[in-house]
């Protein structure tokens, strides 16, 4: 029998799973059981985990390929391992903004396993929203609205060589400095809603962060209803807020949820290992 628990965190999304060593390899009752979780609740954590790269990697690919980061550098040996670090003496983070990952991506990530090497001793944490109630919550019309809408989605804001986001315009203030390129101005079309391919469930699936305008029109007439979804996205009510320890793991399904990685830790350092699973095309 397996003795693996599941404690649902809040309301909105997130549960806590305790009863796995996410170093050793999974037998199929506990893959099932942690995949079923995923997908129950949007976000799942462990804590006190042990894990080399090999093992987190391994972990992560039982869900499916990994998605290397074309952007952000990895740790030596392992390009699969994304590192995610702010030094004492850092401004501003990686990931401080409303957001889902790589949604530039044809096929966007299926989700995340993020684990902590070291944490500061307040502040660092991670917010995330469950974007099935921020649909659900839309009233008709807009539902009808946005079911009809795609939206252009490009990586320029943020890793372009003329992007003109927060983080790039501070870059120097950051020791975790992403790579530019000029084809970070690709863009790719994904639906406003999605649904999920596990769950068959809608969601919103716009973000400040890579959606630059709904297809067919312009950035002028998208602003006003993207600013208003973005706010929309992150309401209180559809979130949870999960606190940091060293060898804590987070595991967040990109598909139906947006995270924001809080910067209010300034004179202490914070490293994470990142290893991203590779998504679908959206639908």
């Amino acid at each position: 029998m397996s003795n693996i628990t599941v404690t649902r965190l809040t309301s909105a999304l997130g549960a806590e799973i305790a009863g796995v060593d996410l170093g050793a390899p999974l037998g199929n009752e506990a893959f099932a059981t942690v995949h079923k979780a995923l997908l129950d609740h949007c976000v799942i954590f462990f804590r006190d985990q042990q894990m080399t790269p090999k093992q987190q990697i391994a972990f992560a690919r039982r869900f499916g390929p990994i998605s290397i980061h074309p952007y952000a550098a990895a740790i030596e040996g392992h390009p699969e391992v994304m590192r995610v670090f702010k030094e004492k003496e850092d401004k501003v983070n990686f990931g401080g903004g409303w957001h889902s990952d790589m949604t530039f991506f044809q096929k966007p990530p299926l989700g995340s396993v993020l684990y902590a090497k070291e944490v500061p001793p307040v502040g660092g944490d991670t917010m995330f929203a469950n974007q099935y109630l921020a649909y659900e919550a839309l009233s008709l019309g807009l539902k009808r609205t946005l079911d009809g809408l795609n939206a252009v989605h490009s990586a320029n804001a943020q890793y372009g060589v003329d992007g003109m986001s927060e983080a790039n315009r501070h870059n120097e203030q950051r020791s975790m400095k992403p790579k530019t390129s000029d084809e970070a101005k690709a863009e790719t079309i994904h639906p406003v809603v999605r649904t999920h391919p596990e769950t068959g469930r809608r969601a919103l699936y716009v973000n400040i962060g890579f959606t630059q305008r709904f297809e067919g029109w312009t950035k002028e007439e998208s602003r006003p209803l993207l600013r208003w979804l973005y706010e929309h996205c992150a309401k209180p009510e559809i979130t949870c807020r999960f606190a940091w320890r060293k060898n804590s793991v987070a595991f967040w399904d990109n598909r139906c949820t947006q995270h924001y990685a809080l910067n209010d830790y300034h004179g202490h350092r914070r490293e994470m290992h990142r290893v991203t699973v590779e998504g679908d095309r959206p639908r």
